[in-house]
């Protein structure tokens, strides 16, 4: 349980930092797509090698892979019939044998409705939460965060040496 704690309190950090909010973003949507695929497949480590590649933060991945995954649970109906309606369609039959018989390709498990209607559903929707994300970090980031540094609590929470040992201590050991 504090493990969720930690990861909860370190991305409230991130988001009150100076990381850039298209990283954030791109993060929580990657996060979006883990979430939604199967823990050891194709499909997560070609997502891990994107984040680890470009500048994404990993642990706004990681974070919202976590809660995603309890929302893929409960979306898991809808993507049974997603998925079957994409296996089962006649004009993709050809393209799926030929997958199939490729040699990593079936690691992905797309020959499952629920994998391949929840890669469907998170492959369309990843794009609107980059967009939706992006937009609420902003927002956070002007309406609250700027907000508050302004307030005299905060300026004279600032000014203590419990403050300054804390920035020295997460500068040390972050």
């Amino acid at each position: 349980m504090t493990l969720i704690f930690k990861q909860l309190f370190n991305f409230l950090k991130l988001l009150n930092s100076d990381t850039g909010h298209n990283q954030l973003a791109a993060g929580l949507a990657c996060g979006l797509i883990l979430g939604f695929a199967p823990f050891l497949s194709l499909q997560t480590v070609l997502v891990l090698m994107l984040v680890f590649v470009f500048r994404i933060q990993m642990g706004a991945a990681f974070l919202s892979a976590f809660f995603f995954k309890f929302i893929a649970y409960l979306v898991d109906p809808l993507s049974h019939q997603l998925g079957k309606g994409v296996l089962e369609n006649p004009s993709l039959r050809d393209l799926f044998v030929e997958m199939y018989n490729m040699p990593i390709v079936p690691m992905t498990r797309f020959n499952n409705s629920i994998v391949m209607g929840s890669l469907v559903l998170s492959v369309v929707l990843a794009p609107f939460a980059f967009f939706a994300f992006r937009t609420a970090i902003i927002k956070y980031r002007i309406l609250i965060v700027d907000r508050f540094k302004k307030t005299k609590a905060w300026k004279a929470f600032t000014a203590t040496t419990i403050y300054n040992w804390y920035c020295k201590y997460d500068a040390l050991y972050g």
